[in-house]
């Protein structure tokens, strides 16, 4: 069955609550989400560089450890149009932006994640292989053994159009907080990582993922907990 959002408490009192929360903290409320024959499914959200895939693929390692694994990363980001069809749509100068995604086949999966029938086998999500900047097919397989589903990405509290059906398929929200200066410092090595030149990769930082950004940080009300990552001493995302 599909949780429904809740209230949000201000801001402010859950930023306070992340601060004093450590990563053993975060780990247990991530266990405490999986109930006898429901697999639950925890959405990590923030900016673009906050911290979202480290802290995901953190709780990914720490939770399965050595055993069988029981949890599973599924990045939103496998969702990606391919760049020839935001050439078609004329979006290729916004790829990252809300409408350059398919947020339709994102809610539809994480909704078959959820539904108990189909747990016969594996369901295949699409990864994101960030060398080519595209989607790929069929790359994370889901087994029937995973409990709790982690996905991660920037618009998990959007409401607009169809981005409304993916809060209703989560459990929980959280939001990744971290400060302008080193989310910005982030996302720019992380773009000169993948091919970028300095000056263009401050520019898509500045520009195009600022823009989404701001869109992402008017969600943060809607989340059941923020978490600042600075200070849970992760490796610094890149």
């Amino acid at each position: 069955m599909s949780s429904a959002a809740k209230p949000s408490p201000p801001d402010r009192v859950r930023s306070e609550e992340s601060r004093s929360m450590t990563l053993d903290d975060l780990l247990e409320r991530a266990t405490a989400l999986v109930r006898p024959g429901h697999r639950a499914i925890l959405g990590i959200t923030g900016s673009p560089g906050a911290g979202k895939t480290t802290l995901a693929e953190h709780l990914v390692r720490e939770l399965n450890g050595d055993g069988p694994p029981w949890v599973a990363h599924v990045p939103m980001d496998g969702f990606h149009l391919a760049d020839v069809e935001l050439e078609r749509l004329g979006r290729r100068d916004r790829k990252g932006a809300p409408d350059t995604f398919d947020a339709a086949g994102y809610a539809a999966l994480l909704r078959r994640l959820r539904d108990e029938e189909d747990y016969g086998g594996v369901v295949y999500a699409p990864g994101f292989e960030r060398v080519l900047e595209q989607p790929i097919a069929g790359a994370i397989p889901v087994p029937r053994a995973a409990r709790l589903v982690i996905t991660e990405g920037n618009y998990l509290l959007l409401r607009e159009d169809v981005w409304a059906r993916v809060r209703a398929q989560l459990d929980e929200v959280w939001f990744c907080d971290l400060s302008e200066e080193e989310r910005i410092r982030r996302l720019v090595a992380r773009h000169e990582e993948f091919g970028k030149d300095h000056d263009t990769a401050v520019a898509w930082a500045l520009g195009t993922d600022q823009r989404n950004a701001d869109l992402v940080s008017a969600t943060r009300a809607r989340a059941d907990l923020v978490v600042a990552t600075a200070g849970l001493a992760l490796p610094a995302e890149s």
